[in-house]
């Protein structure tokens, strides 16, 4: 679980919230405030250090929505329960099982598509190498190094082998 400011959302166009930290959740006995979430900064960020995401359009709509009819939590989280208290873990694998049941096919359910959220993040990165963005803007989009864009998402693409024959014919022919 992350939390940010949201005084980048526009009201048309991309916004760029920027993540704060996070709150992960743990076993009690193993954080630091002997409490099932702990504050914590960004990985490989400073303590106080945010990241910019980008949202398209379509998204900034539906968060500015969220916003206008549940706020913003003190801390900056956008999801809480109706107490405030952060949203357990088995709450959001529910809210996905869902979400995939709406979403994907039969056959797309029983398969590995999607099968956790974080799985989102591989595809947008997907989505924006196989669009043709720069490695670098994908990696800084991602909030990460060209290496870990590289070594970690690079190997999701999937389909972009005539992509790249094309695009190395014309080369050639030039």
């Amino acid at each position: 679980m992350h939390v940010g400011r949201f005084s980048h959302l526009p009201a048309t166009g991309w916004g760029w919230p920027v993540l704060a930290k996070s709150k992960p959740w743990t076993n009690k006995k193993w954080t630091d405030s002997g409490e099932a979430h702990d504050d914590r900064g960004l990985k490989h960020r400073a303590e106080d250090e945010g990241r910019p995401v980008p949202v398209p359009p379509e998204l900034v709509a539906i968060l500015r929505e969220h916003i206008e009819e549940f706020g913003i939590h003190e801390d900056g989280r956008l999801f809480r329960t109706s107490r405030g208290g952060v949203i357990s873990i088995g709450t959001y694998c529910e809210v996905w099982k869902a979400a995939r049941a709406f979403a994907l096919t039969p056959e797309q359910q029983v398969s590995p598509l999607a099968a956790r959220p974080y799985d989102l993040r591989h595809a947008a990165v997907s989505l924006w190498l196989n669009a043709g963005v720069a490695a670098p803007d994908v990696a800084e989009r991602a909030g990460h190094g060209v290496d870990v864009l590289l070594k970690v998402y690079a190997k999701c693409i999937d389909g972009g082998t005539e992509i790249a024959n094309r695009r190395i014919d014309d080369a050639l022919a030039a």
